[in-house]
């Protein structure tokens, strides 16, 4: 092996056990294996039967637990479950190590075709944002709606601070940087990613932090960690280079589905001036600016992601047709009557 390559890494089979993950109040994790990738799905139980599907995509070096805070609000909206991706949180590696993002796409849409879930209203972050709106242009049959906040698309001039993770996709830099960081503690780490990410890191509770560190110290101990983040950026910095079909804004002008931009004004790993180009971009699109957050304004801001998530399914005429469905079983005893004049029984 060169001294630019980075370790090996055995089969997920093999990989030891680290920890646990956290779990909050309400959650539940379950592990789905699917063709070449194992993923772990966090959910909630829904408020009430038949709401519609939602799923949950996290950005680069986040987990599932990046949505906790929206989905505990949405649990009245719609039936939430956020993905690991693979090699994130507490998912392996996937089998043939494709960490691009049509690779992640690929499993987003495997699990998707394997639970009978679709259509799904889906969310996406950062990293995550590129692959959902892969996921929608390609697949438009298995996307109701597409929330995107701070989605990584293809920017001319990338933010300065977005730099050293770019960096990370170059050959050897990761070794490199896990060699000079070797002593740096796990509440180190935490500060620096939250100064990074956040608009303001004064907001994070002193139980966000405690958890976010204890996160911290159980990735540092999996010997994939530092390979899923450096393949995972390279995987972003080659769809930027793409064209043709295949380029990320390309594809944005495809997606059908209605779609929720969420920008932050102090993100420094996505240009808040690219908020209105993503807005011509996608073709039925709102866009929400939030002056104060930085890139995971889902965290910072659930209560106004979810108010904007809202107004869109507002606008889409879900919400009215959630509430039509529910008072038409609070009038028939739990049957529905169907256009025809027919009673229909309402199996969840």
């Amino acid at each position: 092996m060169s001294s630019t390559e980075l370790p090996f890494v055995p089969p997920a089979n093999v990989l030891p056990k680290v920890g646990t993950v956290r779990v909050a109040e309400g959650e539940r994790l379950r592990s789905v294996e699917l063709p070449g990738v194992t993923l772990t799905v966090r959910s909630r139980p829904p408020a009430r039967e038949g709401l519609p599907p939602a799923l949950y995509v996290h950005g680069l070096g986040g987990s599932s637990q990046n949505w906790s805070a929206l989905m505990a609000l949405l649990d009245g909206v719609v039936d939430g479950e956020a993905l690991d991706l693979p090699g994130f949180g507490d998912s392996p590696p996937p089998d043939d190590g494709n960490y691009s993002v049509t690779g992640h796409a690929r499993a987003v849409i495997r699990y998707l075709d394997a639970s009978g879930r679709g259509p799904v209203h889906l969310f996406g972050n950062s990293l995550g944002g590129a692959i959902t709106t892969r996921v929608a242009a390609v697949r438009p049959d298995l996307v109701r709606t597409l929330t995107l906040v701070s989605p990584a698309l293809p920017e001319i001039r990338v933010q300065r601070a977005a730099v050293p993770t770019g960096l990370l996709a170059v050959p050897g830099v990761a070794l490199l940087f896990t060699r000079l960081t070797r002593e740096w503690t796990a509440e180190q780490r935490v500060r620096g990613v939250m100064a990074l990410c956040y608009g303001d890191p004064g907001r994070v509770t002193p139980e966000g932090f405690r958890n976010a560190v204890q996160e911290m110290e159980r990735r540092l101990r999996l010997p994939y960690f530092w390979d899923a983040m450096a393949r995972s950026a390279r995987g972003i910095v080659n769809a930027y280079t793409l064209g043709g079909q295949q380029g990320l804004w390309r594809q944005a002008a495809r997606v059908l589905a209605p779609t929720l931009l969420v920008y932050g004004g102090r993100d420094q790993l996505v240009g808040f001036r690219m908020a209105q180009k993503a807005a011509r971009a996608f073709r039925d699109s709102r866009l929400v600016t939030l002056p104060d957050a930085g890139h995971v304004a889902m965290m910072e801001y659930p209560e106004t992601v979810a108010l904007a998530f809202r107004e869109l399914l507002e606008d889409a005429g879900e919400l009215g047709a959630q509430r039509a469905r529910r008072a038409g079983r609070e009038d028939t005893g739990g049957h529905a009557v169907d256009e025809e004049g027919t009673d229909e029984s309402m199996g969840g």
